[in-house]
C-alpha cells in the first residue's frame, strides 16, 4: 500500500455516471492512505451531497443531466477539478482551461496516472499557499502606515519603494511592466496593483504567455466563433472579453510569439477586437499589467519583440528586486514558512539555530523566494531535530 507523504488526508469527489468506472476508482484510490475519497453518480448528485470541505473534484465530462464542463462552471472555481474524458478534442481542452481545470486524463488511464494528477494538484497548491503567504510576511509596515495596503508587509527599504511605486501605478490606468527575476513574486505585485485599483471590484485574469502552444493563444486571448476551426462547435469569449472592466495580467510576455504581437498591440490602441473567425469588432476596457523576467529591449534589438508593443506596454516599468537585495525580509520569511510547513506535515514545532539563520542571510538566493521556501520546506522534512542546522539546509541544492 502507498504511503501517504502528509499527515493531511486530500478530501476527493469522484463524479461518474458509469458505474462500473466509478467503483474501479474508488477502489484503486482506497490503495493510498492520503486520500479521502467520495464517489457520486451524476454531477447533481454530488451538488447535493458533496460535503463542504471538499477539496478536490474528480470529474468525467460526458454524463447526463450536468455535463463535467457545466458542472465546472456551476462550481464557479470554488474547488480544483481533473476532468476525465474518453472524447478528447481541442475545444474541450481549451474550455477546461478557461475554466481553471487543473488536469485533463484521456482514458483509458491507470491508476497511477490519476493519482499522480491529484498529487500534483495537492503539492502545487500546498507551495503556492506558502508562497503567496511569505511575500504578504515580507511587505509588512506598508499596512501599519497605510489601512489601505492590502496586508502587505514591507519588512525592506527597497521593497517598500517598489511598492510605494506599485501603489502609484494602481492610482491609474495606464499600462504596467513588472520586471525581476523568476521567484520574486510579479504575479503578486500584478494583483497588488490590481486590488488597489479602481478596477478591484472586477476580473483579474492571469495568462502564463509561455505555456500556452502557439496555434492556441490567440483564440485563448481573442475568443473564437462557432466555425472558426474544427471543434469550434459554439461561439467562446476569450480571456480580454472574460477581463473586461478589469486587469488582464499577461506574465512572460517576452516569450509571445512575434507573429502575435501585431494583433495584441492593435488591441491594446484601439481597446476593440475580433474573435478568431468573427467579422465584427467588439469594444473593451481592460487594463493590461504585463511581467517579464527577460530582457525585453534585448529582444527588440534582436528582431524577438516590436518596438511599439513594447513602448505600448512599459507605460511604468517597476523593477522588483531581487531577494539578495532584501536580506533584512529573509529571517521573517524562513521563520514563518518553518511554521506552515511542520503543519503542513505534521511535524511539530521546529525551530533554526543561530549557525542555519546565518546560513541563510548569507546566501544569494538566484531563484529568489521561490528558492528559500524551498530550502525550508526541504530542511523542515529532512532534518532530524527539534532545531535546524546549517548543515541541514542543504543551500544550493
Amino acid at each position: 500500500m502507498p504511503n501517504a507523504p502528509k499527515n493531511h488526508k486530500l478530501k476527493v469527489a469522484i463524479v461518474e455516471d458509469d458505474i462500473n468506472m466509478r467503483k474501479s476508482l474508488e477502489l484503486a484510490l482506497s490503495d493510498y492512505d492520503e486520500f479521502e475519497v467520495k464517489a457520486y453518480k451524476s454531477a447533481l448528485d454530488a451538488l447535493k451531497k458533496m460535503p463542504e470541505d471538499t477539496e478536490l473534484i474528480v470529474t468525467d465530462i460526458n454524463m447526463p443531466g450536468l455535463d463535467g464542463l457545466a458542472f465546472a462552471k456551476e462550481l464557479a472555481g470554488k474547488y480544483d477539478i481533473i476532468i476525465m474524458t474518453g472524447n478528447a478534442t481541442l475545444n474541450r481542452a481549451i474550455e477546461s482551461m478557461r475554466l481553471g481545470v487543473r488536469d485533463f486524463l484521456t482514458k483509458p488511464f491507470d491508476a497511477q496516472t490519476l493519482v499522480n494528477a491529484m498529487r500534483r494538484v495537492r503539492d502545487e497548491n500546498s507551495k503556492n499557499a506558502v508562497l503567496k503567504n511569505a511575500v504578504k510576511i515580507t511587505n509588512a509596515g506598508v499596512s501599519a502606515a497605510n489601512d489601505c495596503n492590502n496586508g502587505f508587509l514591507a519588512s525592506s527599504p527597497a521593497l517598500q519603494s517598489t511598492l510605494n511605486l506599485a501603489k502609484k501605478a494602481a492610482s491609474t490606468d495606464a499600462s504596467v511592466m513588472i520586471s525581476g527575476q523568476s521567484g520574486v513574486g510579479k504575479e503578486l505585485f500584478a494583483r497588488y496593483i490590481h486590488d488597489n485599483s479602481m478596477r478591484k471590484s472586477s476580473a483579474f485574469i492571469a495568462i502564463n504567455m509561455a505555456a500556452i502552444p502557439e496555434n492556441l493563444l490567440e483564440s485563448e486571448l481573442y475568443g473564437y466563433e462557432k466555425g472558426a476551426f474544427t471543434d469550434a462547435s459554439a461561439t467562446k469569449k476569450g480571456l480580454f472579453e472574460l477581463a473586461d472592466g478589469g486587469t488582464l495580467f499577461l506574465d512572460e510576455i517576452g516569450e509571445m510569439p512575434i507573429a502575435l504581437q501585431p494583433k495584441l498591440l492593435r488591441v491594446i490602441q484601439e481597446r476593440e477586437l475580433m474573435r478568431v473567425g468573427g467579422s465584427k469588432q467588439l469594444k473593451i476596457n481592460v487594463r493590461i499589467v504585463c511581467a517579464t523576467n527577460a530582457n525585453l529591449l534585448e529582444k527588440v534589438k534582436n528582431g524577438e519583440f516590436r518596438e511599439d508593443l513594447y513602448y505600448r506596454l512599459n507605460t511604468i516599468p517597476i523593477q522588483i528586486p531581487p531577494l539578495k537585495e532584501r536580506k533584512d525580509e529573509i529571517q521573517t520569511i524562513a521563520q514563518e514558512s518553518l511554521k506552515k510547513f511542520c503543519t503542513l506535515y505534521n511535524l511539530g514545532e521546529k525551530s533554526f539555530s543561530k549557525d542555519a539563520l546565518k546560513a541563510l542571510l548569507d546566501y544569494d538566493y538566484p531563484g529568489n523566494i521561490r528558492e528559500l521556501i524551498s530550502i525550508i520546506e526541504r530542511s523542515a522534512i529532512l532534518s532530524e531535530d527539534k532545531i535546524i542546522n546549517a548543515c541541514d539546509l542543504r543551500i544550493g541544492l
